[in-house]
């Protein structure tokens, strides 16, 4: 007789215990709960196995093979199509001449198959369904039987109102060949709700035998935990496959090559797999452990469950809390009841998790944190909430409204009760959302709200200069990927927030350490006038109005849907500026743009360019920071090439004394300057040195490598806008194009690249290649970038993910690859 074993679907419910393994391969008692399904059929001498596979299809082909290791022979099918759980086995079967047996392999059970095959030939039964009955079983087809056990009702997934009894389908079928014709092939056909009502129909002989001994549909984790409770308390009899001892009244089994040190308590039932240690001083209660996992010193494990290849720290407590594979827990950390940590995690040091909540995959908790919500996703949550003063997440997933409240608290905790702040966000309604609930936790903390509702962060930056303000807080959709929700914030001048405020911030978020208002010092919300109107007259003020006039310049201009388009018309119809506005219309729903919809954009731009013979088209972002530009020709240039050209206009137009350019800027920069006698300062790579460099007055102009720049005064930030009219300004003075300058400038090779580096390896390859370069030209600003073979290469380590960022540059294209090549190649080498 043929199994048919049914290996599962996602695991949804499971999750994140399934986001890296198919359902069936989650272990109970260190062992795949699929191979304790095929222990089971192996008993009953059950040993013909056709796995029916869905998610993840080659870890269980992997593991188990041909099945010769677990005493079967096993093949797999996989279905090309959704045919149903009937349609899916018949789709499996070559033939429907023999009897088949169909079982899932993500079900935990102690069932006697050989007794029910006795009853299913007994009752000369052309399908059996074996049955149990459980407390509540809604989430299950409900049998009724008459005495002899003919099936003559039933029904799926009922509510408590169609609850006619408490027994339950078990999913395991004992089907002969009469039941198997009537599944059509390769059709979308079920067993509950059409193969069973067609034999019903038909008068066919369906039959359920009620079973005695352990079920239990492993469904989501609340019954993972169940099942590994059952085990613990003798309720569920498993092969565990390993030896079982006694010890001071405990059972423990062990696997090979275990080693307990002096001192370790175990109570209950305790399983441990291959090569586990456990050092002294540790109490161990009705728990399991992976292979290959090491305990600490003076850890308490209860009714906890570990699987494999983990390092828990030493003084730990866990109860009843679910560690996954390839995880960290560190010294004197705490996981709460019902905690999960999935897979290649690292809890920091003295870290409280709190009860119930689920650390998703690669997740980072720092040293002291206190986790009171789920951390979701992402590389990684730790104490570095931000990176170049923005917090960045996926939208609600890990920025949810309930962690918008948190951050709006700690924030206002961080500036102390009368305080005021500023307000805006993009045009989408999520951001909306999320403004709305960071809103709730400031004024909560007595701090008051100036809000400008849907703005350019450029108006920010200018409201929050032109009041008394103690920061600002701008929320929008990432412009890169629209999965991304950020928080930018700003200090009281509209600049970036600096690191050392930030940092308060992180303390006050992660320690949960704020308090709330009074009920008479609740903070007070306002919608400020007057703003637009000043920024109007400021942005007028900087410009030479007439001389662009008398160009009569003709542009393209596409908005992305931002608020950019609300400002445009007034702005540049005083310039004489004839303008050809696209997605102009501000749309709650077009919030962020995939690489796709860029490349459109810029195809199109650059089409309607050329065709009309504009002086230049401009894309901005969402946020009206940044330019992305095609010339007169319709040709794009890149950010590189366009800080090269805005850089060359305005040196040759005003001869300043010092610019400043971002020490990831073409060197190019230096030889424009050097025809002018313009001295370049060097800076940082983030806005914030861009614009601290700005404020002190030291230069004349700051160019940026990623579409913006500042200009002299009206903003101490990049705003898109100004720099439009300011370039055309700049345009009309020295009556050059863009298209000539990008000629001109072309000359210079850049290649980048990414080399993954872990965190805690970064700091042995900076300090590497600080002693390898010493004897080089370089420079130490942000990363080291060193100057050689007539060219100069980049090496930074990334701020946000496991990486370093390597850009090379030079006027020969093999030399910029030769450069990028040595250096990735030194930063693999240097992690040894």
């Amino acid at each position: 007789m043929k199994a048919i074993l049914m290996a599962g679907g996602f695991g949804t419910r499971l999750r994140p215990l399934t986001i890296n393994m198919p359902k069936p391969m989650v272990p109970i008692g260190n062992i795949p709960i699929m191979e304790h399904v095929v222990s089971l059929l192996a008993k009953h001498g059950i040993t013909d196995i056709t796995s029916l596979l869905y998610f993840q299809p080659d870890e269980i082909k992997n593991y188990f093979g041909d099945g010769s290791l677990f005493g079967v022979k096993m093949d797999y099918c996989l279905p090309d199509a959704d045919y149903g759980t009937a349609g899916a086995v018949r789709y499996a079967l070559s033939n429907a001449d023999d009897r088949v047996l169909v079982i899932s392999g993500d079900l935990i059970t102690d069932f006697d198959l050989s007794e029910a095959l006795r009853w299913h030939e007994e009752k000369r039964a052309e399908a059996t369904i074996l049955l149990t009955h459980i407390e509540n079983p809604l989430a299950y087809g409900i049998v009724i039987t008459s005495a002899d056990g003919r099936i003559v009702r039933f029904l799926e997934k009922p509510s408590w109102g169609e609850a006619f009894s408490d027994t339950i389908n078990t999913g395991i079928y004992i089907l002969e060949p009469s039941a198997i014709q009537h599944i059509p092939q390769q059709t979308n056909f079920d067993f509950s709700q059409n193969l069973y009502p067609l034999m019903l129909s038909k008068g066919m002989g369906l039959y359920g035998k009620i079973m005695d001994g352990y079920w239990k549909d492993v469904g989501n984790v609340g019954e993972y935990r169940l099942a590994h409770q059952d085990m613990f308390n003798g309720r569920l009899a498993l092969d565990l496959k390993s030896q079982l001892t006694e010890q001071n009244g405990a059972k423990v089994y062990r696997g090979s090559n275990v080693h307990i040190e002096d001192g370790v308590e175990f109570s209950g039932t305790v399983v441990l797999g291959d090569d586990v240690y456990i050092e002294g001083g540790t109490r161990v209660t009705n728990s399991a452990i992976g292979d290959r996992t090491r305990v600490g010193r003076g850890t308490n494990l209860s009714n906890t469950v570990i699987w494999s290849d983990n390092l828990i720290g030493s003084g730990v407590s866990a109860g009843d809390a679910i560690v996954c594979n390839r995880s960290k827990v560190g010294d004197g950390t705490r996981l709460a009841e019902k905690v999960i940590v999935s897979d290649n995690c690292v809890i920091g040091s003295k870290a409280v998790v709190k009860a119930n909540c689920k650390i998703w995959p690669g997740k980072t908790v720092d040293d002291g944190a206190i986790v009171s919500s789920s951390l979701i996703w992402g590389d990684k949550w730790n104490r570095e909430l931000f990176t170049d003063s923005k917090l960045t997440g996926l939208a609600l997933t890990e920025v949810t409204p309930e962690m918008a409240v948190r951050l709006g608290a700690a924030l206002g905790a961080s500036l102390g009760q009368g305080a005021s702040v500023v307000t805006s966000r993009d045009a989408s309604d999520l951001s909306r959302l999320l403004r709305r609930s960071l809103l709730s936790g400031i004024l909560a903390s007595g701090v008051h709200v100036a809000d400008l509702e849907a703005m350019p962060v450029p108006i920010v930056r200018y409201g929050l200069s032109q009041g008394h303000y103690a920061a600002g807080i701008y929320v929008r959709h990432n412009p890169l990927d629209y999965r991304l929700i950020d928080f930018i914030l700003f200090d009281g001048s509209g600049l970036d927030m600096p690191t050392s405020r930030l940092k308060k911030i992180e303390r006050n978020y992660f320690g949960e350490d704020y308090e709330r208002a009074s009920l008479d010092k609740i903070g007070h919300l306002e919608r400020p006038q007057g703003v637009l109107l000043n920024y109007r007259q400021d942005f007028m003020a900087e410009l030479d109005i007439d001389l662009i006039k008398r160009a009569g310049f003709k542009i393209v201009v596409d908005h992305s849907n931002g608020p950019s388009s609300q400002l445009f018309p007034d702005l540049f119809s005083v310039l004489g500026v004839s303008a050809t506005e696209l997605n102009a219309n501000l749309n709650p729903r077009k919030f962020s743009s995939t690489q796709s919809d860029r490349t459109q954009a810029l195809v199109q731009l650059s089409a309607i360019v050329s065709s009309i013979r504009a002086d230049f088209g401009v894309i901005y972002n969402s946020a009206a920071e940044k330019l992305t530009v095609v010339d007169e020709t319709g040709t794009p240039l890149d950010s590189q090439v366009l800080l090269l050209i805005v850089t060359e206009l305005f040196v040759a137009a005003y001869k300043p004394e010092r610019i400043a350019v971002p020490v990831a800027g073409s060197m190019g920069v230096e030889a424009i300057a050097e025809q002018y006698g313009t001295e370049v300062i060097r800076v940082g790579s983030d806005h914030r040195a861009m614009m601290e460099v700005r404020r002190t007055g030291e230069v004349g102009f700051v160019g940026g490598t990623r579409g913006g720049f500042i200009f002299p005064g009206f903003q101490m930030g990049a705003d898109a806008l100004f720099a439009t009219s300011k370039i055309l300004e700049l345009m009309a003075k020295t009556r050059l194009s863009l298209g000539d300058l990008r000629a001109k400038h072309d000359r210079y090779h850049r290649k980048s690249g990414s080399v993954p580096c872990p965190w805690e390896k970064k700091g042995t390859v900076m300090r590497k290649l600080i002693t390898s370069t010493q004897d080089k030209k370089r420079e130490l600003i942000d990363g080291v970038r060193v100057f050689e073979d007539g060219g100069c290469v980049l090496i930074t380590p990334d701020r946000a993910h496991a990486s370093f960022n390597i850009m090379a540059e030079s006027e020969s294209v093999e030399s910029s690859k030769n450069l990028l090549s040595r250096y990735s190649r030194f930063v693999e080498e240097s992690q040894g």
